[in-house]
């Protein structure tokens, strides 16, 4: 259910509120670009640089010389149950703190994602 999520690129607004507005330029692979806007920046363009279907996809963005990598990772840890990790490694002048700006919503977002997987599974089993 998660991956589904995940794949749906046009709709990550609807669970991360880090995106105001969000366009895939092909296919969820590796290689793919999308363009993000954030609420009240201008928006980026990214690339999805690894994706292994139902385990994890990386993306990098390139903000001039810095360059953000954001890992969303899938752990089974049971039958019916999957724990979701994010990991975002910035290198760069002032990676440190554009590194604690960009995390700094993601318990928001997990809570978020996982509210709407349930919402899903549970759509699935009626």
């Amino acid at each position: 259910t998660i991956w589904q999520i995940f794949r749906d690129v046009d709709n990550w607004k609807r669970w991360n509120s880090g995106i105001e507005e969000i366009t895939i330029e092909g296919p969820f692979i590796s290689g793919t670009w999308f363009t993000m806007k954030p609420p009240f920046e201008e928006a980026m363009r990214a690339q999805l640089v690894e994706v292994k279907e139902n385990e994890r996809f990386i993306d990098e963005t390139h903000l001039g010389d810095i360059v953000v990598r954001v890992i969303h990772q899938l752990n089974p840890v049971g039958a019916a149950r999957t724990q979701v990790v994010y990991a975002v490694e910035v290198t760069g002048l002032g990676a440190d703190e554009i590194g604690q700006a960009i995390s700094a919503d993601f318990p928001d977002v997990l809570t978020s994602l996982a509210k709407l997987a349930k919402q899903k599974s549970a759509e699935v089993k009626r």
